[in-house]
């Protein structure tokens, strides 16, 4: 009767162990995803549903926290903590992740792109790769390339038609240094403010305009103390979807994957409804009392030619040149 126990008391012990290694195996992951966007943003649809899509690969397994509205700190802070391994992932704005990467500011030269279309033709190839492995280098793992628009100028204090009209407004930018070039070469004084305090700056006058794509200007109601909006269409920005390496590094091959693969769900959703989004927001603005002018397009780029010479000429120069070179062939 001893010896049956024993036996028994073995068997039970040989599949606890061969157990446990299954289970280690399939423990739970919990992820944190921030990011600076509103709720109703496409980047906070796209953030949902890579959430939901990564939930339903891995049988629940993999659960992802979505912290929108700069919940987790300004995305300034959300690189640093996200190259720290504090943060695991984040949908982040080109300006901030240029300054671990300066590469992504090539993106960023003044009227090179006139559709995202024509930026994601370069990111989805060859040169996108190339800024992955940089961005690897600098310990964030690179989801996809996410659309920011093609962005626009607001200004409360007079409408902007012309270069002329650019002459000592204070803009205010993102932590973005092409832009503040971008500023300065039409006259206009660059300030930063973080987004979330935008609004009461504008409102309060500390700041005469700023500049946006059409979805974070709607979704942000900026708006709201903003009268005139000129479709300047001066930069393109992306939104790189990051991981932190050493979240990147702690999963297991088929995680990984599992990641990817609901990165690329996320990333076609959030392109999409960008689209989407700017197709039907300017006649909404209209609606809500704004007024829209066209600038003169030919004088904003010339007056900004400058831009792109500084930065061919500076440090990244080689990886800018490639970039607008491969824009101007397509």
């Amino acid at each position: 009767m001893q010896r049956k126990t024993f036996t028994h008391t073995l068997l039970a012990l040989a599949a606890a162990l061969l157990v446990a290694p299954l289970a280690a195996q399939a423990q739970a992951v919990k992820l944190t995803l921030g990011h600076g966007a509103a709720p109703g943003n496409p980047r906070h649809e796209a953030a949902l549903k890579f959430a939901e899509v990564l939930k339903a690969k891995t049988a629940g397994r993999i659960e992802v926290q979505v912290a929108p509205s700069a919940q987790l700190g300004d995305d300034a802070a959300m690189v640093t903590a996200l190259r720290t391994g504090a943060l695991d992932m984040s949908a982040n704005s080109q300006g901030a992740v240029a300054n671990a990467v300066p590469e992504y500011a090539a993106y960023g030269m003044p009227f090179m792109f006139s559709t995202p279309a024509q930026a994601f033709k370069l990111l989805d190839g060859p040169l996108g790769k190339e800024l992955a492995d940089k961005s690897a280098d600098k310990g964030m793992i690179v989801l996809g390339y996410w659309d920011n628009g093609i962005r626009h100028m607001t200004s409360g204090k007079r409408a902007i038609t012309k270069v002329e009209d650019m002459k000592g407004l204070k803009m205010r930018t993102p932590p973005d240094a092409v832009l503040v070039d971008i500023m300065q070469s039409l006259g206009a004084e660059a300030q930063q403010i973080k987004f979330a305090e935008l609004y009461v700056a504008l409102q309060q006058g500390v700041v005469d305009g700023q500049e946006n794509p059409l979805v974070n200007i709607h979704a942000s109601k900026l708006y709201e103390v903003q009268k005139h909006l000129a479709l300047t269409s001066h930069m393109f920005q992306m939104t790189p979807f990051l991981m932190s390496k050493r979240s990147w590094d702690r999963l297991s091959e088929a995680d990984r994957k599992a990641v990817s693969d609901a990165a690329v769900e996320a990333t076609a959703l959030q392109r999409k409804l960008s689209q989407e989004a700017d197709d039907k927001l300017l006649a909404d603005l209209k609606a809500k009392g704004v007024l829209v002018t066209t600038p003169d397009k030919a004088a904003f780029v010339k007056a900004t030619a400058s831009v792109d010479d500084k930065w061919a000429a500076g440090p990244i120069g080689p990886y800018v040149k490639k970039v607008i070179a491969a824009a101007r062939s397509n």
